[in-house]
């Protein structure tokens, strides 16, 4: 996995769309059928719109597989449909401490604490996503933004 998030963290790589899609790839095996399930579901209802049966789905995921990053993130976004930011954060706090270079739960802090008016605190959490994944063009969109925002660079 290191060398994939080398070739991710490089914006000049050439390869970085492989090197995005094999770590996604590996973070989504829980190396159980059974959880595997219940994170499809989780996510089916996601689609659907449906954040309770998703966060039922999810939360089980999580009580049976609590070393599972990818339950956590899951659960995080289902919290968020909700408008349950606390325990998004909770969450996505779990995911990062599983897998501290998941740049999709850090986008997803940043996110949150921007719509909960924490820029400063937002901008940090989208330069550590940008950091580890140069290419999410929404990432450094919100980064261009805040900066703009909060008057440049300097924090």
């Amino acid at each position: 996995m290191d060398s994939a998030f080398s070739e991710l963290a490089d914006p000049d790589n050439a390869a970085w769309a492989r090197a995005q899609s094999d770590i996604e790839r590996a973070w989504s095996r829980s190396g159980s059928a059974a959880m595997d399930l219940l994170l499809k579901r989780g996510e089916d209802a996601l689609d659907a719109g449906d954040s309770e049966a998703a966060i039922e789905h999810l939360t089980a995921l999580v009580d049976h597989d609590p070393d599972f990053a990818a339950g956590w993130n899951a659960r995080a976004q289902a919290y968020y449909s909700a408008g349950l930011y606390g325990p998004a954060i909770a969450d996505l706090a779990q995911t990062l401490r599983l897998e501290p270079r998941h740049w999709v739960a850090l986008a997803g802090i940043g996110t949150i604490l921007e719509e909960t008016g924490d820029n400063k605190r937002a901008l940090k959490a989208y330069q550590a996503s940008f950091g580890l994944n140069p290419h999410q063009e929404d990432v450094k969109d919100a980064i261009d933004r805040l900066e703009k925002e909060l008057g440049g660079k300097a924090l």
